[in-house]
């Protein structure tokens, strides 16, 4: 397998475990939040989807961008099957850009986030999306534990 292929794999895999949390949230349960600072279980779905679709536009401008306008924000947040299929297209573009990197690419191709405190190597980059999205899928099966809900088997 090469670094791509390992990187693609990782991702996918990622989101297969982020969906089985995300459906597991009951209906009557996407606008619960820990605690009045924090985000809705149907927000940080859509915080996760739209940040993909964010980094991906950053990884194409090779950095951070200095204005983002996000088609996330015109679709209005109902369920979590309407925010996969909203974000679908966008994941899979998604997904098409990262297959077609070389390792030399994953490399040497630097991206500067300096605003927000660092500047890293593309394959670095992209791990970093995997985790940002796996935090919160960690973040929602305690959500689910808190609200005593059942939680899905994520390591299967």
């Amino acid at each position: 397998m090469s670094t791509t292929e390992i990187i693609l794999l990782n991702i996918k895999e990622i989101r297969r475990r982020s969906i089985k949390v995300w459906q597991a949230i009951p209906d009557d349960k996407l606008d619960w939040k820990p605690d009045k600072e924090a985000m809705t279980c149907i927000e940080m779905v859509r915080h996760v989807l739209e940040s993909e679709y964010y980094y991906h536009l950053a990884i194409k401008n090779k950095g951070s961008l200095k204005e983002f306008d996000s088609p996330f924000e015109k679709n209005p947040l109902i369920s979590v099957t309407s925010e996969l299929e909203f974000a679908e297209p966008y994941h899979q573009k998604f997904l098409e850009m990262i297959s077609s990197f070389s390792d030399e690419y994953l490399t040497d191709i630097q991206i500067d986030r300096s605003d927000v405190g660092y500047i890293r190597s593309l394959g670095d980059m992209l791990m970093r999306i995997g985790y940002h999205e796996s935090v919160h899928a960690g973040q929602l099966l305690q959500y689910l534990r808190t609200m005593k809900v059942d939680r899905p088997r994520v390591w299967d």
